[in-house]
């Protein structure tokens, strides 16, 4: 999935759709939030955040007022087409760094195979990795053979209790040393499945 597309000459991006989509997300909340604030806590640069609100706001997602930033309907209604939901779910010594994050991607459980890319996805950005979980047969699942609900069934009751996760759907857990790592990681993989 592509948010914004890459220009093909000038300065390269320091940001990418993850960065953008996590704006969008911390924004959802209703609350005001400057751009400094929003940059810090996304882990990007000033300038690279103010590349992403100037489009953002050339698409009517965003408001900004000298009061800060705020998503406008069009830019819930958007953020909710996206196939993606931010969930926390600790998995424990499955996910490797001091910081996680867990989205859900719902309806795409086929295209998971071994794990493997979702895991190469988020190192890809510069964190420890990538857990994914799948439900298959009815068994929740670290792909390709590790059975959760056998291994561990309070932490598989967890996950589906906390997450909400069917058949269907993927949960990936981005882990790192940075926060803002962990969480680019998780959402880098979940574009790359839809």
């Amino acid at each position: 999935m592509k948010i914004m597309e890459v220009p093909q000459f000038g300065p390269m991006f320091r940001f990418n759709d993850a960065s953008i989509y996590w704006a969008l997300h911390l924004l959802s909340d209703g609350r005001r939030v400057g751009r400094k604030k929003l940059a810090e806590v996304v882990g990007i640069g000033e300038g690279s955040m103010r590349r992403i609100i100037d489009t953002l706001k050339e698409r009517n997602l965003i408001l900004v007022k000298q009061t800060g930033i705020t998503i406008t309907k069009a830019g819930q209604a958007f953020l909710s087409q996206i196939p993606i939901r931010v969930v926390d779910v600790e998995l424990g010594e499955s996910a490797v760094g001091e910081y996680s994050q867990g989205v859900l991607v719902m309806g795409v459980a086929e295209k998971v195979h071994n794990g493997m890319q979702q895991r190469d996805a988020g190192i890809k950005v510069g964190a420890t990795g990538c857990t994914t979980v799948v439900i298959r047969d009815g068994t929740l699942m670290i792909p390709p053979d590790w059975n959760i609900d056998e291994k561990n069934p309070d932490l598989a009751y967890r996950i589906r209790k906390g997450t909400g996760i069917t058949q269907n759907d993927v949960i990936i857990v981005g882990s790192a040393d940075k926060r803002h790592l962990a969480v680019e990681a998780a959402i880098n993989a979940a574009f790359e499945l839809i």
